[in-house]
């Protein structure tokens, strides 16, 4: 299977990237790992409502030209449904089952992702109604997604 991650925004901190470096190497026994990253915007200091939408608009277009009409697209949203671990896995598992052979998460940026990339997902994952940092997301998530995979092989990591 390829996962590919799709996110707003370059990892800056050296912290943040050494976890992403640790579990691509820990995935990499299970499936093709793909990161993308795409530039943010500039979010003015008091922005108005319509350059939010803006900025968002601009994340999503360069979001967009990477989603693939094939692949199975799940994006992180707060709005989302909420899985343990076990049911995610559950879910990577079964869409495996299902001949899918491409899944891309997508991670918007600090104002989340546009009207647009959410319309076209055919999943929205929340982890929580609390906001984190969206680096500090792709961390979660990766490490969620090799979870994913120790509990699929039944590995003693999950416990």
């Amino acid at each position: 299977m390829k996962i590919s991650i799709l996110a707003v925004g370059k990892i800056k901190e050296n912290f943040y990237r050494q976890a992403v470096n640790e579990f691509e190497k820990r995935l990499s026994r299970y499936c093709r790992l793909e990161l993308i990253e795409t530039a943010d915007e500039k979010i003015p200091d008091h922005a108005s409502k319509a350059q939010k939408i803006q900025i968002l608009e601009k994340e999503g277009e360069r979001l967009s030209k990477y989603l693939k009409e094939d692949a199975w697209i799940c994006a992180l949203a707060i709005q989302g449904n909420m899985l343990d671990s076990v049911e995610l896995s559950g879910k990577i598992e079964e869409l495996g089952l299902m001949g899918i052979s491409h899944i891309q998460f997508v991670i918007g940026g600090s104002l989340g992702l546009c009207d647009s990339i959410l319309n076209r997902t055919d999943f929205k994952l929340s982890f929580s109604k609390m906001t984190f940092p969206h680096q500090l997301m792709r961390v979660i998530l990766l490490e969620q997604i090799y979870r994913s995979y120790r509990i699929m092989t039944n590995a003693p990591y999950h416990k």
